[in-house]
Order: C-alpha cells, then structure tokens, then sequence
C-alpha cells in the first residue's frame, strides 16, 4: 500500500498517490478516469507497485469522487484543462526526482485520463498506455510506442475513430500495439463498473505488464 503525498508547484497543489519503489528506476504515472481517484486507481497503482514500478497517481478533482454518469459528466465540465495538465506535468517531474538519473517513465490513463496521457508525453516519457480513451492525435508529441486498450463496443471511443486514431499517430512516428476485447463495453478494466470484464481485464494487465518491461526496462 502507498500513501498520499502533496503535490506543490508554481500555481497548483493537489494530492498524489504514491506507491511503489525506485529500486527498478522504472515509473509510471497513472491517471484516472472520469470518477476520480478512486478504490479501482488505487489498486490498479498498488498492483504496478507490486510489479516493481514506482507509480505516482495525482488527483486532478482535488478530492472528488463520483459514481454515477450523470455527476462524472458535470465533475469533468468543470476540469480546468490547463490546471490538470500542470499537474501531470509536476507529477510527471517528481517521478524523475524519484527515480533519479537513468529513470524512464511511461505515462497510464484510463478514459479521461487516457486522453490527457496522450497529450503529457515529452522527453522523459518512454510509453504510453491508453485504457479506452484517445485524445486529439495533434497533441500526441515524441515518439514514445503507444499500447491501447479498447472495448467492442464503446458509445464513447467507436471502432472507426480509434482506427484513425492509430493511423494518426502512427504517421506521427509512434509504434502502436491496439488491441481489442471481445465481449466488453468502456470501463471493462474497473473492477466496481458493472462493466468490468475480469478475463479481459488480466489480459490487457498482462499485455501493459509486458509493455512496461520492454519500454522501461528494455
């Protein structure tokens, strides 16, 4: 089990989940969905410990967790976009602190998070991995390999736009491994979503467990 740490830079302060250790000079930032920090982030942060990660998970609701679509639709209408991106930036920043010189960092989000990893890579960031969610192809910088994760049917991320998606990036120099799960809707990975899909769901953590190795380790 980690703890919960204060995140202070110029401007921003917010809490971050830390777990994990250093040792492996492997991190891994990870950011959650569209509920907030919750139980399944947690855990999903304390398992990547347990793989030998140091993971760093900050809160970019300063606290607020909801349950139902209706409030994760109104919580995220009030997301400041440039605030979030500070603090993924000084997150993203204290992992290499943390890690020290030789360190290499993936970046991990789930829906919403997703869409903000794609866009928080830069010299540091060795990968990164998107949980049904993209993001605007524009903003996907580097050229860091990119492993997603996607639903067979998902209102929010459909098969035609995560096609194009893959292209784009890939015309913009990243190795892209997507791979699709039969059966599952968004949210197959969160264990308190009536959508998890537990098989799925230790499929695709066994494929980032292999993808974090090769990009941080390899």
């Amino acid at each position: 089990m980690g703890e919960f740490d204060v995140l202070s830079a110029p401007g921003i302060e917010a809490r971050v989940y830390r777990t994990g250790d250093d040792a492996g000079r492997a991190g891994v930032l990870v950011l959650h969905p569209w509920w907030g920090l919750n139980e399944d982030v947690l855990a999903f942060a304390d398992r990547l410990a347990g793989a030998g990660f140091a993971v760093a998970a900050p809160d970019l609701y300063h606290g607020d967790v909801v349950r139902t679509v209706e409030a994760a639709e109104e919580r995220v209408a009030r997301l400041d976009a440039a605030e979030s991106m500070s603090i993924v930036r000084a997150a993203i920043a204290g992992l290499e602190a943390t890690l020290g010189p030789g360190g290499r960092i993936a970046v991990l989000g789930f829906s919403l998070g997703a869409s903000i990893a794609v866009a928080a890579a830069g010299p540091a960031v060795r990968g990164t991995v998107l949980y049904y969610g993209t993001g605007d192809p524009a903003d996907a910088g580097g050229s860091q390999p990119i492993l997603g994760h996607f639903a067979e049917t998902d209102p929010y991320e459909d098969e035609a736009w995560v096609a194009e998606f893959e292209a784009a990036v890939r015309s913009r120099g990243h190795e892209t491994l997507f791979h699709r799960y039969a059966g599952t809707g968004h949210w197959f990975a969160e264990p308190s979503r009536e959508a998890y899909r537990a098989e799925a769901a230790e499929v695709a953590f066994g494929r980032t467990l292999a993808f974090l190795e090769r990009t941080l380790r390899g």
